[in-house]
């Protein structure tokens, strides 16, 4: 049988998770690597039979069956558009665009053309995380009365810390909200099933002057005490505090931050029903607590012989194995190109459409904060 050829287009931190999570897979092969920088030294340790600088000598490869996004988020537009106009199936890191429109374009040509799609919204895919949202639809929190929770980082809490992220032209209007709020919004509407219809947010930004380390730094990395700095000017968010509505009538709240210091990538999530809360954290993912007014609270683990049917699926280990960040990644790579294969196949993963939901949940946080007043979905 044909194996899938794909090529990974950006070779950063991310990037490498995807080479990772895609080697792990059956009947699937990374065939092609793309980045600026560093390509034919990541082609051959990982034996990748093409490389190259540029992503339009990639999409020429004849051979592609599909291509991962793991580029800075201006690239992700074009780079997709254009893939799907070779028919290729699509996996894009997340934010999926810089504007609504892009990514409203993108889902509907994806549709149209019948490319197979998807936002790599990976929190999706930790076990636990999906329990909760089967507990939530299953009924047993009750109806749902508030959602609430955060996630916060430390990466940017220096002045001296800097990143392309931060620039409103390759990132996007919103930073904080778009980078890392994005999951949080993303995983509270998926758990819940419930859609968020309006929004009031607050943005700060602390530094609105950065130093630049001068040269070139990865994501996370720390520039030596002996680097020169250039200031440059901020225009998005470092902290983001967001009031949500529900359908349904629940409520909620959100904190956004990447200057809490200590928090490494800390998501908290939880759903407060009428018969018991539940929430799950990212730092601690095989674990789900559960609140309840008598009896005291539950806390579940993650075991594959303790759990429905579909959260089963999603684990790979027995219980007491850790699973993690690119277990995330695999199992939702997994489910995605099973769904090639077999389109009546389970998906749980997010595809361009709800790329393109969660792009409108960042542009109404932008608008509200703009504004100072709430702003509907």
């Amino acid at each position: 049988m044909k194996r899938c050829q794909v090529g990974v287009i950006g070779l950063g931190f991310v990037g490498m998770a995807h080479i990772d999570a895609l080697r792990r897979l059956p009947g699937v092969e990374v065939a092609a690597v793309c980045a600026p920088v560093g390509a034919q030294e990541i082609a051959g340790r990982y034996h990748v039979p093409f490389w190259c600088e540029d992503w339009e000598e990639l999409l020429a490869q004849e051979t592609l069956d599909a291509v991962h996004i793991c580029t800075p988020n201006h690239l992700h537009y074009p780079i997709a558009k254009a893939a799907i106009e070779r028919s290729l199936a699509v996996v894009c890191e997340k934010p999926f665009t810089r504007t609504v429109e892009e990514a409203r374009e993108l889902a509907a040509l994806a549709q149209e053309r019948g490319n197979g799609n998807m936002v790599n919204f990976h929190n999706r895919f930790y076990p636990m995380a999906h329990r909760l949202r089967t507990l939530c639809l299953g009924g047993e929190l009750g109806e749902v009365i508030s959602v609430d929770g955060a996630y916060l980082q430390d990466w940017l809490l220096y002045q001296t810390d800097y990143s392309w992220r931060l620039s409103k032209e390759q990132s996007g209007r919103t930073r904080t909200v778009a980078d890392i709020g994005s999951h949080w919004l993303d995983l509270a509407e998926y758990v819940t099933g419930k859609r968020i219809t309006g929004m009031m947010a607050q943005f700060k930004t602390w530094y609105p002057v950065r130093k630049r380390a001068k040269g070139e730094l990865a994501t996370f990395a720390k520039a030596g005490p002996d680097t020169g700095y250039v200031e440059e000017p901020v225009e998005t968010e470092d902290l983001a505090s967001v009031l949500l509505r529900f359908e349904g009538g629940a409520v909620g709240s959100a904190y956004f931050s990447q200057m809490c210091a200590g928090r490494k990538n800390s998501l908290r999530l939880q759903v407060s029903g009428t018969k018991q809360s539940a929430q799950w954290e990212l730092e601690r993912p095989d674990q789900l607590e559960l609140g309840r007014r008598e009896g005291g609270n539950l806390l579940l683990q993650k075991d594959p012989s303790d759990c429905d049917r579909g959260t089963a699926e999603l684990i790979s280990y027995p219980a007491g194995h850790g699973e993690g960040f690119p277990g995330a990644f695999y199992q939702g790579f997994k489910q995605f190109y099973r769904s090639l294969k077999d389109p009546g196949t389970r998906r749980d993963y997010a595809d361009f459409a709800a790329g393109a939901r969660d792009m409108e949940l960042c542009e109404a946080a932008f608008q509200s904060a703009s504004s100072g007043q709430w702003v509907g979905v």
